[in-house]
Parts: structure tokens; C-alpha cells; sequence
């Protein structure tokens, strides 16, 4: 139906688990993975962390600024962790020594293949941004304490970052919190 730089819409003839058969609109992505930066206590002012670092990104197709993690599509062939890197340093202008892998996320299944692959980052030293021309991207670092405060509060609604802000609150023994 549609090819795209992006993603591909088809129309897939579907025979369901009860015997039936449909017709489904589905769209094919070929993925992508997210990178929440966290810097662990010994590398925070005061020792008072752990914090991680957010972007303030516009996003046109939910209608303004969202917050959200660093994160892209995967390159034709590119593995997750190799896309983390790279969309970490490109977005938020950092460069990790150890990335931890989360899990892997399908991002709407009702009509959509796509998988992000989530990850922590550590070992966090300063690198080059390189924005798109139309990236428009803010970094922030706050508390992960904060940050959950925001997912709560209803302020994070993009659901990778969602994830991965819990996900890091929530089970400290995988970044050695």
C-alpha cells in the first residue's frame, strides 16, 4: 500500500487461531532502540544521584514537546546495541563505556511490528551532539527520583522512556545501584 523511508503499510491476508480469515493493515518498521544515561551516585555532585538525562524533543506527529530518552531507528543491518551508541552520542552528546540491556518493547502489536530494544547506559563521558536538521532537542539531567515523579505525574508520556525510567528505578542491582 505504502513504501516509506520509515516504515511500510501492507495489506496481509490473515488466517486467525479460530479458522477465520481477514484482511489486516499492517505497518512494518525495522526497529529501533532506546538509551537512558544514567550516571550512578559516585559521578553526581554530592554523590546525591543517581541521575539520568532526558531530552525535551519536538515531535510533530503528537502535537508539540514530548520528553524522551535518546533513541532511533535501527540502520538497514545495525545491531540494537550499535544503534544505542550512536543515537546516544548523536542526540544527547554522550558517549557510554557499558551499555546494560533491558528487554525489548513491540510498541503497538495491534498493528505494528515494531520493536524497540531498551537499554541503560554507564560509564558516561561528555561526546559530540549531531543533530538532524530536523531534530529540535533539548538535554536535561534530573534525579531518576525526579524523573519517576514525572512519569507519575503524567509529564513522560512516551512509553519507551516510560519503560526505561521504571525499569531503572525499580531494579537499581542492574546498573549497580
Amino acid at each position: 500500500m505504502y513504501r516509506g523511508r520509515i516504515l511500510d503499510v501492507r495489506e496481509d491476508i490473515v488466517r486467525f487461531p479460530n479458522g477465520s480469515e481477514g484482511i489486516l493493515e499492517i505497518v512494518r518498521h525495522r526497529g529501533a532502540a532506546a538509551v537512558l544515561p544514567l550516571y550512578g551516585p559516585e559521578d553526581c555532585e554530592h554523590r546525591t544521584g543517581p541521575d539520568v538525562v532526558l531530552l525535551r524533543q519536538f515531535r510533530y506527529a503528537s502535537g508539540g514537546t514530548l520528553w524522551e530518552a535518546p533513541a532511533g531507528k535501527l540502520d538497514e543491518g545495525e545491531a540494537p546495541e550499535v544503534c544505542a551508541f550512536r543515537e546516544l552520542e548523536e542526540e544527547a552528546g554522550i558517549k557510554a563505556s557499558r551499555l546494560i540491556p533491558l528487554t525489548t518493547l513491540l510498541t503497538t502489536p495491534g498493528f505494528s511490528d515494531e520493536r524497540v530494544h531498551l537499554f541503560l547506559a554507564t560509564g558516561l563521558e561528555d561526546g559530540h551532539q549531531a543533530l538532524e536538521e530536523h531534530e529540535v532537542i533539548e538535554c536535561h539531567r534530573m534525579p531518576l527520583s525526579r524523573a519517576v515523579d514525572m512519569v507519575l505525574s503524567g509529564d513522560i508520556v512516551d512509553g519507551k522512556t516510560v519503560s526505561l525510567v521504571l525499569m531503572a528505578a525499580v531494579a537499581p542491582a542492574l546498573w549497580g545501584g
